[in-house]
C-alpha cells in the first residue's frame, strides 16, 4: 500500500495554472486507471483529467474554484502494490503515465494502451499521430451558441449529486448548467426540470433564480460597498493581455466595404437542398471563409505574422482560418487548419464541428494555436461592423456584419437587396493600402458573384 500525489499537470501549449472547477470524486472513492476525476479550467479550455492509477481517493487537496500551478498536488490516492508502480512526483507528462504488471493490457484509447491512428495514449489527448489525417466526424443538431448558426447534438448528460443540504436528490445536468447553477448559488437538487427525461436545463436555472438581480460570471463574484466585483482569470485574462498586447504593438489600420450579397444568400439557399450538405449547416458564413482563402492566394501577405525578434515577415504556409466564438467561458478564437485545402463541403463540415466543440467548452489549446487569419462574426448579434483588433501573431483580422435588406441601387432602380458590411483591421507594418484594399476587395468581388470565385 502507498499514498499517490496526483499533480497538476500541463495540457499543453505551456500553461502554467488552472483552476479546479468541480471534483468528479469524494473522499473514500474507489478510482480505476483513467477514470475522469476532476474537471479544470485553464486559460484556454475546460479540460477533464483522468487519474493515472487505480486506488482510494484518501484527500482532495486544492477545493473547487481555487487556480493553482501546474506541479501542485491536487489529489491523494492510496494504491495497493498490485496496482503498478508507484508514480515518481516529478511534473513532466512522462511522470504521470503508470506501468503496469508483466502480461496485464491496457483498454485501446486509455493511457499507456493503444490509440486510434497509430498514436500513443497520454495523460490528456493523444501523441503524434503516424497515419494520414482524416477530418472529424461531422455533427448537427440545434440552435447555435457562438458565431454562427451552427447548431450539434447536446452531449450526454452528466449526472451530479449535490452539496448542499438536499445533496441526497440525483439530478441531471450538463457540466456547463452545472457551473452556472454554482456561481449563481442555487441548488440543482431543489430546481424543476424541464429538458427532455428530466434534464435540467440553462433556462431551468436561470428562471429558478429570477427575480433576484443576478450578475452572471465566469467565477463566483464579492460584493464589496454595493459594487460588484468579478475575478478576472482564465480565458478572460488571457485574452484581456493578448487584446492590450496587441492593440498597443501592432499598428491597426481599418478598411470598410458595404457589399450587395443577394447572390450569396441564393447560393447558400441552393447549398442548403444540395445532398452533400444534408447532414450540415450552412450559411453566409461558410461562403465568407471560402472568399477569404481564396482572396489570400491573390495577397498572401494577408495571410503573414510579424517576427520582431527576428525582424522577418513570416509569410504563412496554410491559411489557419480562426473563427471568434463567444462563449459563457469569454472569447476564444478556435481555428481550422489548412482551411485552403478543403472543398467547401469540408469547410463547411470543419465549421460545424469547430462550433459543436466550443459550444460544449471543450475546445482545446492545440485547436486556438497556430492560426494565421481570423474572422468574427458580429452579425449574429445585429451588429453591422466594428473595428476589431488583430489576433496576436497574425497581421489582419475581418469583422462580418450583419446581413439585411435594404434599399440598394441596381440599374438606376431602387430595389430591396441582401447588403451587409465588411471591416478589415490590419497590421500596417507588413500590410500596405494597397494589398488590404486588394484582399477586402477580392473578398467583396467573391460575396457579390460568387462566380467570380472560379478566377482565383
Amino acid at each position: 500500500m502507498g499514498i499517490q500525489q496526483f499533480r497538476l499537470p500541463d495540457v499543453g501549449e505551456g500553461l502554467v495554472e488552472a483552476e479546479i472547477v468541480s471534483w468528479k470524486v469524494k473522499v473514500g472513492d474507489t478510482v480505476k486507471l483513467n477514470d475522469t476525476i476532476v474537471e479544470i479550467e485553464t486559460a484556454k479550455s475546460l479540460v477533464e483529467l483522468p487519474v493515472p492509477y487505480a486506488g482510494v481517493v484518501t484527500e482532495l487537496l486544492v477545493p473547487e474554484g481555487e487556480t493553482v500551478d501546474v506541479g501542485t498536488p491536487i489529489i491523494s490516492v492510496q494504491t495497493a502494490d498490485a496496482a503498478g508502480a508507484p508514480v515518481p512526483t516529478g511534473t513532466g507528462a512522462e511522470d504521470m503515465v503508470p506501468s503496469l504488471p508483466d502480461g496485464e493490457e491496457i483498454e485501446a484509447g486509455k493511457i499507456g494502451g493503444a490509440a486510434p491512428g497509430g498514436r500513443t495514449a497520454v495523460l490528456v489527448g493523444y501523441g503524434p499521430k503516424t497515419t494520414e489525417a482524416k477530418r472529424r466526424p461531422r455533427k448537427g443538431g440545434a440552435a447555435p451558441l457562438v458565431v454562427e448558426e451552427v447548431v450539434a447534438p447536446a452531449p450526454e448528460p452528466v449526472v451530479a449529486q449535490s452539496n448542499e443540504t438536499s445533496g441526497s436528490v440525483q439530478v441531471l445536468a450538463k457540466p456547463p448548467v452545472r457551473k452556472l447553477a454554482k456561481d449563481l448559488g442555487i441548488d440543482l437538487g431543489v430546481v424543476t426540470a424541464t429538458g427532455p427525461g428530466g434534464v435540467i436545463t440553462r433556462a431551468d436555472v436561470e428562471n429558478h433564480s429570477a427575480p433576484a438581480a443576478v450578475v452572471r460570471a465566469a467565477a463566483p463574484v464579492v460584493s464589496v460597498q454595493g459594487d460588484t466585483r468579478i475575478p478576472i482569470k482564465g480565458v478572460q485574462k488571457v485574452m484581456a493581455q493578448a487584446m492590450v498586447s496587441s492593440a498597443f504593438t501592432a499598428p491597426h489600420v481599418t478598411e470598410w466595404i458595404t457589399v450587395d450579397v443577394s447572390a450569396t444568400m441564393e447560393l447558400v439557399d441552393r447549398l442548403k437542398q444540395d445532398k452533400a450538405f444534408r447532414d450540415l449547416r450552412v450559411s453566409p458564413l461558410l461562403i465568407l471563409m471560402k472568399a477569404v482563402t481564396l482572396a489570400a492566394r491573390r495577397t498572401p501577405i494577408i495571410n503573414a505574422a510579424w517576427d520582431e525578434a527576428a525582424q522577418e515577415i513570416v509569410l504563412k504556409g496554410s491559411v489557419n482560418l480562426g473563427i471568434a466564438a463567444a462563449t459563457p467561458r469569454g472569447l476564444i478564437v478556435p481555428n481550422i487548419k489548412a482551411a485552403e485545402s478543403l472543398s467547401l463541403t469540408d469547410l463547411c463540415a470543419a465549421l460545424n464541428n469547430l462550433v459543436a466543440v466550443a459550444r460544449e467548452g471543450k475546445t482545446q489549446p492545440a485547436d486556438q494555436a497556430g492560426g494565421s487569419f481570423t474572422i468574427t462574426n458580429v452579425g449574429v448579434f445585429g451588429v453591422d461592423a466594428g473595428t476589431p483588433i488583430i489576433n496576436p501573431g497574425e497581421a489582419a483580422i475581418l469583422a462580418f456584419g450583419a446581413v439585411r435588406k435594404q434599399p440598394w441601387v441596381v440599374n438606376d432602380e431602387i430595389v430591396p437587396r441582401w447588403i451587409t458590411t465588411l471591416a478589415l483591421s490590419f497590421d500596417h507594418r507588413l500590410i500596405d493600402g494597397e494589398k488590404g484594399s486588394t484582399f477586402l476587395a477580392d473578398v467583396a468581388g467573391i460575396l457579390e458573384d460568387p462566380a467570380r470565385a472560379l478566377m482565383f
